[in-house]
């Protein structure tokens, strides 16, 4: 029988690591996700893993990056200045076809910033933190079920596509207590390893097996361009263009499995108007599409549970439906960008944006808004 748990978002996501079979986290204490850390030192000595404080966060993912080479599922959590210090080596691992998951407990910045207040600032860092050609996989929680339930998630993605995984959440996600429903069973791919003899760990495949450093094969790992075995060619255009579009394909033609997300409100028809939003601005959206439909408003919200690739098909068959969507966010307007590109016209596109504080809009104050929205 499933267990319920009464647990913070953060004891959520350490416990769905531990549940996706991760058994090594290395990090660096910073608000507000150090419940993460807390939870994970204690829980992985019983369940046989390793846990390691570092000096900071690019080592600590540095670790993570050695842990996943040596055959463990590998994880480290981090809030937005952290997550500024980890860009070089998130770069790295998708350059090295690393599977490891990096979770980011959004906070207000710039900066130090407002460290105990919740944020959505780091959409776009999440997606083109890492300088050069990387395509990013994010998923954003809104509720601890899914802080469970999408570190999981980023657990089997990562494993199945050899690639960095973030989880975005943020400290009201992490910090707000609910029911937790556990499974009683969790199934991750395991990792395939390539046969004896085999030399090419880089290609030709899309995700090609991965090997164990210490089970004999000979391995290099190099951020630098490489062919498929791993042998850097830092001056020939082919061999870096052949590995940069294998890298973007594999995401990409996998995107559809990837993107997840949630449409509440009417499902069929002509809307007045539609949200999209995602983590912990969300809840208040579904509770504004509820006040809407009382005064008679045809609406619905998208939820998304994936950011990153962005489902623009998913959102312009939205805009087809709806007169105008709105995009409320704890930022200056960053998800809302993705949605205008998608969206190309065929509906009015309005942002809502809240920052300092770590305040939400209330339901009402998101109703109103999408009244004077209507009125226009």
């Amino acid at each position: 029988m499933p267990e319920a748990y009464l647990w913070p978002g953060n004891i959520a996501c350490a416990e769905g690591a531990i549940a996706a079979g991760c058994r090594f986290f290395a990090g660096y204490p910073i608000t507000p996700a150090n419940e993460i850390s807390e939870h994970m030192a204690k829980r992985l000595p019983e369940v046989g893993g390793i846990f390691i404080q570092m000096e900071d966060e690019m080592a600590s993912l540095g670790a993570v990056i050695g842990a996943s080479w040596a055959g463990l599922r590998a994880m480290t959590a981090t809030s937005g200045p952290g997550f500024s210090l980890m860009q070089e080596l998130i770069g790295y691992a998708f350059f090295t076809e690393t599977p490891c998951v990096i979770v980011d407990v959004m906070r207000v910045g710039p900066s130090t910033g407002q460290a105990t207040r919740a944020a959505q600032g780091d959409v776009m860092q999440a997606r083109w933190g890492p300088h050069g050609d990387y395509a990013a996989v994010v998923l954003a929680p809104s509720s601890p079920q899914e802080m469970f339930d999408l570190t999981v998630r980023a657990f089997d993605i990562s494993e199945r596509l050899r690639t960095p995984v973030v989880v975005l959440s943020d400290e009201i996600i992490a910090h707000m207590r609910e029911n937790v429903i556990v499974p009683d069973e969790i199934r991750i791919p395991e990792r395939a390893r390539p046969e004896r003899g085999r030399q090419e760990f880089f290609g030709p495949e899309l995700v090609p097996p991965m090997p164990r450093l210490g089970d004999g094969f000979n391995v290099p790992v190099t951020g630098s361009t490489h062919d498929e075995r791993g042998i850097r060619f830092t001056r020939d255009p082919i061999v870096h263009r052949r590995l940069i579009k294998r890298l973007w394909a594999k995401v990409y033609s996998s995107a559809r499995e990837v993107w997840d997300w949630e449409l509440c409100g009417e499902q069929e028809g002509k809307l007045d108007l539609a949200f999209v939003s995602f983590g912990s601005m969300s809840r208040s959206v579904l509770e504004a599409i509820d006040i809407l439909a009382s005064r008679g408003l045809r609406v619905a919200s998208l939820r998304l549970k994936a950011i990153w690739p962005f489902p623009d098909e998913v959102v312009a068959k939205l805009a087809e439906r709806a007169e105008a969507i709105i995009v409320p966010e704890l930022n200056m307007g960053q998800l809302v960008r993705e949605v205008r590109r998608a969206v190309a016209g065929r509906a009015r596109v309005i942002g809502l944006s809240r920052v300092g504080g770590g305040e939400l809009p209330t339901p009402e104050e998101l109703a109103e808004f999408a009244l004077e929205v209507v009125r226009r």
